[in-house]
């Protein structure tokens, strides 16, 4: 496996080894899950040469965020991709994707109606910072694919506008979310999540979709013709859901011996909406090709999760 650190090193190895091979990119900003493991594998049926790229990209951080303390397990990261057959490893430093310190540097500013909501109202400049490393990669490497997790809804669906309207030539592949076996969805700040009450409250996300899902199908199921209205379904599944998981921490039902302390105040939800599961815009009404999205916080760690309806 060759491990990358600028993208001469790429272009070299490119002149040496992949003359006539396909290339197929994962971007990830490291810490590497099952999650990430599954976006590779699939990546390695789908072309002959696969990287991955680890960097904790600061654009893409706000003020307020975890960006200092953001896992960087390197060495497991390099040990979990070789494991896996992964061909090359980028890891650049900050200085190596941002080299001119003295000048603001060129941004890609993703258009105001997939920005400026969902987890944008919260992370004010986060996706430009996103979509500007992106690009950065897709640039450097010009993969024939590029994977990224379909929980990132609002993430993938500003990719695939920026790919369009930029004439990318890279095919963006999207992988269904992979989770743990409680249902929780995978993700690197899982580790935050310390405590059973916090594990358990964050199940609150994945149990929430599910309900509405299953209003959804119940509607179908009765013959009406007329789709449920998206807002009132979501409201009532999540105080349903909230009540229930409240009620077995009170009633100690987690685990033995467990001592529920007040939860109430330990959930802040961000947006629970309905949106159209290409574009990410909001739908008012529950219909196939419908995407629910989610995103709260949970004993101070950001989750966000969503499942299609259909």
């Amino acid at each position: 496996m060759h491990v990358l650190h600028t993208p001469d090193d790429f272009y070299t190895l490119k002149k040496a080894c992949l003359q006539n091979q396909t290339l197929a990119l994962v971007p990830t900003m490291g810490a590497l899950h099952d999650g990430h493991l599954a976006l590779i594998r699939h990546a390695k049926t789908l072309c002959g040469f696969v990287v991955v790229s680890i960097f904790v990209n600061p654009l893409q951080f706000g003020e307020n965020e975890d960006f200092a303390h953001y896992p960087r397990p390197l060495a497991d990261d390099l040990a979990a991709c070789n494991n896996l057959g992964v061909d090359a490893v980028f890891t650049p430093s900050t200085e190596t994707l941002y080299p001119n310190k003295e000048l603001p540097i060129t941004r890609v500013c993703p258009p105001d109606h997939l920005t400026n909501r969902l987890c944008g109202l919260d992370r004010p400049g986060h996706f430009d910072g996103m979509a500007t490393v992106v690009l950065k990669l897709l640039q450097i490497f010009q993969p024939s694919y590029a994977i990224f997790g379909e929980k990132d809804a609002q993430q993938l669906a500003i990719i695939r506008h920026m790919v369009h309207d930029f004439n990318l030539t890279v095919a963006i592949v999207g992988h269904p979310v992979v989770r743990d076996p409680s249902g929780l969805a995978l993700s690197s700040r899982n580790q935050y999540l310390k405590t059973s009450e916090a594990k358990h409250l964050a199940l609150l996300l994945y149990k929430t979709l599910l309900a509405s899902q299953m209003a959804y199908q119940e509607n179908l199921r009765n013959n009406n013709t007329d789709p449920p209205a998206a807002a009132p379904l979501l409201k009532t599944a999540y105080n349903t859901v909230y009540n229930q998981v409240m009620a077995e921490i009170s009633q100690n039902t987690i685990e033995p011996g467990f001592a529920a302390g007040d939860c109430s105040k330990q959930v802040v939800l961000h947006y629970l909406e309905a949106v159209d599961a290409e574009t990410c815009l909001p739908v008012e009404a529950l219909r196939e090709n419908t995407r629910l999205v989610m995103a709260a916080t949970v004993f101070g760690v950001r989750l966000i999760d969503t499942l299609a309806l259909s």
